[in-house]
């Protein structure tokens, strides 16, 4: 009975069987949907070796360390702290500055308390921390220079709230029928930075991303989003912003109904065929005719393993 039983926890994946039986129409469509994703290749333009930016991507340390990749800007996603004191983040953030990455930006996440006030613990009110010159960005953007790279420059944007999944000490929670994101991301943004996925994208089956996120998303659609939260969501994912692409998320968007019910609705069928044709057709254009993909490229940052507790993810590299 353990693989067909639900997950005894919001933050652990179901098992294949339980994620078949529960919807076999999800199941299907998720892994047709992967699978020609696959074949359609880099959503984003490859850069030029000589005039590229090396991003280093990571999330969700909990208060660990762990080797780091060199680069020319360390994104942290948030998620540094396991408690959320002064004394956790700021070991974390002496540590990130320590790294030799030229520029390094971090947000908040749930587990760091101390950067939202409602979820601040009494004995930090009167505390400060030392951020070393790196930028932290709490609903605000900063663009970085790189002279030495052809004179580019990128602009990041960093938000730190998540659809409520705890208690009052986890920090920038509201309610997951409230939209906290329409209108909130400038739309000049390169790389954007969130603690929590937009749903149905490196996120759990059964959906613990925020789905008013993905709708803004959809309308900014950045060279890359960076993200972490759900740990066992780790990855990149190509995303081409077309219709079959809505089609996968309309499907994901459903009620689980059961596995006989699934099977008999033959309108929510439909929706595989332009999951097909779009992937077929993206598929071709990069694999045949040798076309560059236009779309962003999400990256689910966790480094921590699943609910190990452990650093078991390495961190994510993309050149832009």
């Amino acid at each position: 009975m353990l693989f067909v039983s639900p997950p005894s926890s919001p933050f652990e994946a179901p098992s294949l069987l339980f994620h078949f039986l529960s919807s076999p129409l999800r199941f299907f469509i998720q892994t047709l949907y992967y699978s020609l994703l696959y074949f359609r290749g880099s959503a984003v333009k490859s850069s030029d070796p000589s005039s590229s930016i090396r991003l280093v991507c990571v999330s969700d340390t909990h208060t660990k360390k762990t080797t780091i990749p060199a680069g020319d800007v360390l994104i942290h996603a948030g998620d540094l702290a396991d408690q959320g004191t002064a004394t956790e983040i700021q070991d974390q953030i002496d540590w990130i500055a320590s790294l030799p990455h030229s520029e390094k930006i971090m947000i908040a996440g749930n587990h760091d308390s101390f950067f939202d006030p409602r979820a601040r613990r009494a004995s930090d009110v009167h505390r400060s921390i030392d951020f070393h010159g790196i930028h932290y960005l709490q609903h605000s953007s900063v663009t970085l220079r790189f002279p030495e790279i052809m004179h580019r420059q990128l602009t990041f944007y960093g938000a730190p709230q998540i659809p409520a999944c705890g208690g009052d000490d986890f920090a920038f929670q509201y309610t997951r029928d409230k939209d906290a994101w329409s209108d909130t991301i400038p739309r000049r943004t390169d790389i954007l930075i969130t603690h929590t996925p937009p749903r149905h994208h490196l996120d759990l089956p059964h959906g613990m991303g925020c789905e008013y996120l993905l709708r803004e998303v959809w309308k900014l659609r950045p060279k890359v989003h960076v993200f972490g939260h759900v740990h066992l969501g780790y990855g990149r994912e190509n995303v081409f912003w077309d219709e079959g692409q809505k089609a996968y998320e309309r499907v994901c968007a459903r009620e689980q109904v059961g596995l006989f019910r699934d099977f008999l609705d033959p309108f929510a069928w439909l929706d595989a065929l332009p999951i097909v044709w779009y992937g077929v057709k993206g598929a071709l254009w990069s694999q045949v005719w040798g076309g560059a993909g236009v779309g962003t490229l999400l990256i689910n940052a966790s480094l921590t393993y699943g609910s190990t507790g452990k650093l078991g993810n390495a961190a994510q590299i993309i050149d832009v």
